[in-house]
C-alpha cells in the first residue's frame, strides 16, 4: 500500500482524557480512532493487525477441533433470566425493542449457545464437540479506561465445548491450554504470559487466566519461575504455594488478563435442560467448558509490551506490513522495489509522500513495521537500499536482489 493513498494519517494531538500508552500510540499512529470511552474504530493499519491476530486464533482453535460459527449480538431477556444473570450481571447492556421486548447486548454467549446445542444433542454419540466464534462483545464497564485493555465494545474469541462427562472435559481443557500457549507465542507475548490460577466462582474451585506482565496491568499475580505458572492475588491466601511444584518462592508482578478458561460443569446445561441419552438410555446433563480470548485486548497488550520511546515494535507475525519502504526522493527504483516485493508476497507500506526525511523516519518508528528500507541518492550510488530492523539501531546497505531474502 502506498502511504499517500491512506485516508488516515498520524496525529499531533490526542484526546485529553486518553492516558493509557496503548491508546495514545495507536491513536497517534493512525491504527484506531476513539468514538467514546471504551469504544474505538479500527482504521486500515489497525484492522490489518486485528485480522492477523484473528487468523492465528482461528488456526489454533480449528487445530483442536473447534467449528467456527457466528451467534447473534442480541439475546432475549428470557434466556438471561433462565440463568439468573439478567439481574445479577452488572455489566449487561439492556435494550428495549419497538415491540417492548427486552434484549441483552451479549457480553458472552452461554445463554445463546447452550439452547442452540440442545437442538442437536440427543445421544452420547453426538458428543463431544466444540464451537467458537470471533465476534464483537459489549460490557457496560463502569471504568472504561486503559485504551484497548478495558473497553465497552471489543472483539473476543469465545469457544464452548460440550462433553458427556468430567473426564472428557478435563482432557479437552488441557488441549485448550496448549492451544492458548501456542497463540501467545505466535503473537509475540509468550515469554511474558503466564497460566494463572484464579477464583473459580460457582463453576469449580479454580478457573485459569492467561496474564501478561505489563506495568499497565490492573491485576497482581504471584509467579513461580520454576514452573512458569502464576496465582492471582485474589486466591493467594488459599493457594500459598505453587500448585505444580509446591515452591513458595513467589515473584509479584502487575499483569493484564488476556484470556480466561472455565470448567462450567452443568451450570448452563441445567438452566436450559441440555441433556443426552447415555449408552443405557439414561438421560444425563451435558458437561460444558468455555474459553475466552480478547483480540483487541491482545493488540493493546502487545503495544504495551513491545515498544520503545519512538513508538511500536510489532512482532513480525501480526505487523500491519512486513516492510516500511521510504523513498527520500522520488525515483523509479523505489517503485520497482515496491512492485517486486509485492510480487514476492512481501507486504509493504510504501512512503511515497512528498514530506521531509525526518518526518518519514519518525513515522516509520511510530508505526513500527519490522523492517525499514530507505532509498536515497546515497544508496542508489551503491546499487542498494539501507535496511534496518525495528528492534535494532544498526543499519546496513544491501543489494537490490537480496532484499526479498533478507526480509522473509
Amino acid at each position: 500500500m502506498k502511504q499517500s493513498q491512506l485516508f488516515t494519517h498520524t496525529l499531533k494531538e490526542l484526546p485529553k482524557d486518553e492516558t493509557s500508552y496503548n491508546a495514545q500510540v495507536l491513536l497517534r499512529a493512525g491504527f484506531i480512532d476513539k468514538v467514546a470511552a471504551g469504544v474505538y474504530s479500527f482504521l486500515p493499519l489497525g484492522w490489518r493487525v486485528m485480522e492477523k491476530i484473528r487468523q492465528i486464533i482461528r488456526e489454533e482453535m480449528q487445530s483442536i477441533g473447534g467449528q467456527e460459527i457466528n451467534l447473534p449480538t442480541l439475546a432475549p431477556k428470557e434466556n438471561w433470566q433462565k440463568t439468573g444473570r439478567w439481574e445479577s450481571l452488572d455489566i449487561l447492556f439492556k435494550i428495549a425493542a419497538s415491540d417492548k421486548k427486552e434484549y441483552a447486548l451479549n457480553p458472552t454467549h452461554e445463554e445463546v449457545v447452550t439452547p442452540l446445542a440442545g437442538k442437536f444433542i440427543n445421544s452420547y454419540r453426538e458428543l463431544p464437540f466444540a464451537v467458537f466464534q470471533i465476534q464483537t462483545k459489549f460490557r457496560n464497564e463502569k471504568r472504561a479506561k486503559a485504551g484497548l485493555l478495558r473497553g465497552r465494545e471489543f472483539t473476543m474469541k469465545d469457544l464452548y465445548s460440550f462433553h458427556a462427562d468430567q473426564v472428557d472435559l478435563d482432557r479437552y481443557y488441557e488441549q485448550v491450554i496448549q492451544a492458548y500457549v501456542r497463540i501467545f507465542n505466535r503473537v509475540g507475548l509468550g515469554d511474558n504470559t503466564y497460566l494463572t490460577f484464579a477464583a473459580g466462582g460457582s463453576f469449580s474451585k479454580y478457573s485459569h487466566e492467561f496474564q501478561t506482565l505489563t506495568a499497565a496491568g490492573e491485576d497482581l499475580i504471584y509467579i513461580c519461575d520454576k514452573c512458569h505458572l502464576a496465582v492471582n492475588q485474589e486466591i493467594i491466601a488459599e493457594q500459598s504455594v505453587c500448585p505444580q511444584c509446591g515452591d513458595k518462592d513467589w515473584r509479584k508482578e502487575k499483569a493484564v488478563e488476556v484470556g480466561n478458561i472455565f470448567k462450567l460443569g452443568t451450570k448452563y446445561s441445567d438452566a436450559f435442560a441440555l441433556s443426552y441419552s447415555d449408552k443405557n438410555g439414561v438421560k444425563q446433563p451435558v458437561v460444558m467448558g468455555c474459553y475466552g480470548l480478547g483480540l483487541s485486548r491482545i493488540m493493546g497488550t502487545v503495544v504495551e509490551v513491545c515498544h520503545d520511546e519512538r513508538g511500536i515494535i510489532w512482532p513480525q507475525s501480526i505487523a500491519p506490513f512486513r516492510v516500511h519502504l521510504l523513498s527520500l526522493k522520488a525515483n523509479e527504483e523505489a517503485e520497482k522495489i515496491y512492485q517486486k516485493l509485492g510480487q514476492d508476497g512481501i507486504e509493504v507500506l510504501y512512503d511515497d509522500r512528498d514530506v521531509s526525511a525526518g518526518e518519514k523516519f519518525a513515522e516509520a518508528d511510530l508505526i513500527g513495521c519490522p523492517y525499514r528500507l530507505v532509498i536515497s541518492q546515497k544508496t542508489l550510488i551503491q546499487n542498494g537500499v539501507e535496511i534496518k530492523r525495528r528492534v535494532s539501531q544498526e543499519t546496513e546497505i544491501i543489494k537490490f536482489n537480496h532484499i526479498t531474502a533478507y526480509v522473509q
